[in-house]
């Protein structure tokens, strides 16, 4: 299987559907695509109706074509990140892993047209954040919840409106900046820096006003970050937590003990939001983003410093924070409720707090004269022999 043939598979597996989002090649199942979050077999002509391990390798070795750094990581962290351009038709982030003594590849579509906030439809609160002048802005899910778009569209409204330097330190690079008013300088891990923390440390020699560090996955990494944001950079960078709090203390849980109160102290200086997302499959297709927002005021600074205790948690600043453009994930699903975009049944699954959720939705099916509960009144008879039998 030379190039050439696994471009042409590539080109086949992206044509086979309609908003195909992954390509999954995997020993022992046929070549899968992954369109609006379910996978569908891809009908091939000669068929492969199930990969051999022999194939599966051969594939993930053309896509790594070679590179030495790509290889070592593979042979020792079982897997490897890279990006990958099928001439004229897309750009992919690819991750080859091992699994049991076989390798799989699973190539993630990278959109080519920059989103921009208005599209997607994103909160005020993303339009501040790109009014930002200094400080950090944590944009935190699971993989897959679309953390990168959401950057990128603040980074485009940035792109729009400001005339600075921005450069962006990423594994690998998602979408390609054109320089509107802003020039953009993006480096591409591997390529132009070999860890997050030395690309960040050079980047604050290359005087930007705004630095994208893809993640944060180690303390030197947030150190130079906090330092960055001190020192009158606007940093941006994500993490894998589902919230608020939980990100507060991924953060606190790098550092060592004695160090805790120093960082607390830096965090609450610098942080300047913290948006947690999520994807909801949405009624008919596709799937729509929740957030979860949290904007840095006193009460919030705070919390960083002292920590959560009864009547302070984030949760219960962020819904006192609502006039300034915070919101909990359980008042932006309700939303999506309301407006019809998901079903109660995902609203109630994706929840933080059910009840809360569930108490909104029968809020808003009561104002529209809705039935709010499974139970038919009619149905419900008084005993009137219940007490006779029982005395």
């Amino acid at each position: 299987m030379r190039k050439q043939e696994t471009d042409h598979i590539m080109t086949r597996m992206l044509d086979s559907h309609g908003n195909v989002s992954d390509l999954n090649i995997t020993e022992g199942r046929p070549f899968q695509v992954e369109s609006d979050g379910v996978l569908n077999p891809v009908d091939l002509d000669p068929p492969f109706n199930e990969l051999t391990p022999f194939q599966t390798e051969i594939f993930a070795l053309n896509l790594i074509n070679q590179d030495r750094r790509l290889t070592e990581a593979l042979l020792s962290d079982g897997s490897c990140d890279l990006s990958y351009q099928l001439p004229g038709k897309a750009r992919f982030r690819v991750n080859v892993f091992s699994q049991k003594s076989n390798y799989s590849v699973v190539l993630r579509k990278l959109e080519t047209k920059i989103p921009t906030c208005k599209e997607l439809g994103l909160p005020p609160a993303f339009y501040e954040m790109a009014e930002e002048k200094n400080g950090i802005i944590f944009v935190t899910g699971a993989t897959g919840s679309g953390k990168s778009t959401s950057i990128a569209s603040i980074l485009n409204e940035i792109n729009e409106k400001k005339s600075v330097h921005i450069v962006t330190l990423e594994d690998p690079i998602e979408y390609e900046h054109p320089h509107k008013k802003a020039t953009f300088n993006q480096r591409e891990m591997g390529t132009n820096f070999d860890t997050f923390a030395s690309g960040l440390r050079a980047a604050l020699r290359q005087a930007p006003k705004v630095i994208l560090v893809g993640e944060m996955r180690d303390r030197e990494t947030v150190e130079i970050g906090l330092n960055a944001a001190e020192t009158g950079h606007m940093v941006m960078t994500t993490l894998h937590t589902v919230d608020a709090g939980q990100t507060i203390n991924r953060i606190l849980g790098m550092f060592r003990i004695e160090e805790e109160n120093q960082i607390r102290i830096r965090l609450a200086e610098t942080m300047r939001w913290i948006v947690s997302q999520r994807l909801l499959p949405k009624v008919g297709s596709g799937r729509a983003a929740a957030f979860e927002i949290m904007g840095a005021n006193l009460r919030v600074k705070d919390v960083i410093l002292h920590g959560e205790s009864e009547g302070k948690t984030f949760y219960e600043l962020i819904e006192a924070g609502e006039p300034f453009g915070m919101v909990t994930f359980d008042k932006y699903i309700i939303g999506l409720y309301e407006k019809g975009i998901v079903t109660e049944e995902t609203a109630l699954a994706y929840a933080s707090r059910k009840a809360m959720v569930k108490r909104g939705i029968d809020r808003i099916k009561s104002e529209r004269g809705e039935k709010t509960t499974d139970i038919d009144v009619e149905d419900l008879e008084v005993d009137l022999d219940y007490r006779h039998r029982h005395h």
